[in-house]
């Protein structure tokens, strides 16, 4: 069952944020992942809620997201996305 990440982003320091989105999409790829969705222009529906960047992306299964998440490859990248951007990150199970 296909699990997904769903990234809100507020970038503090957008250099650093750069270098970051730069080398993610190779450490996503190696752990089966894909992006649905990573920082288009977004349409408010409902809420209230502040629009910063959105991320969402897909892996194959649960096992693999986590994998990917505690790999030692994005430990230094998370780090790194950390000390650029204010991040609030959810694992959702698909159906």
């Amino acid at each position: 069952m296909s699990a997904y990440i769903l990234a809100k982003v507020e970038i503090t320091d957008h250099a650093a944020y750069e270098e970051y989105r730069r080398r993610v999409p190779a450490v996503t790829a190696a752990y089966g992942g894909r992006y649905l969705a990573r920082g288009g222009a977004v349409q408010r529906l409902e809420g209230d809620e502040p629009i910063h960047r959105l991320v969402i992306l897909e892996f194959p299964n649960m096992e693999q997201l986590t994998a990917f998440y505690n790999s030692p490859e994005y430990r230094a990248l998370l780090i790194m996305r950390q000390g650029a951007a204010k991040s609030n990150l959810l694992a959702i199970e698909g159906v």
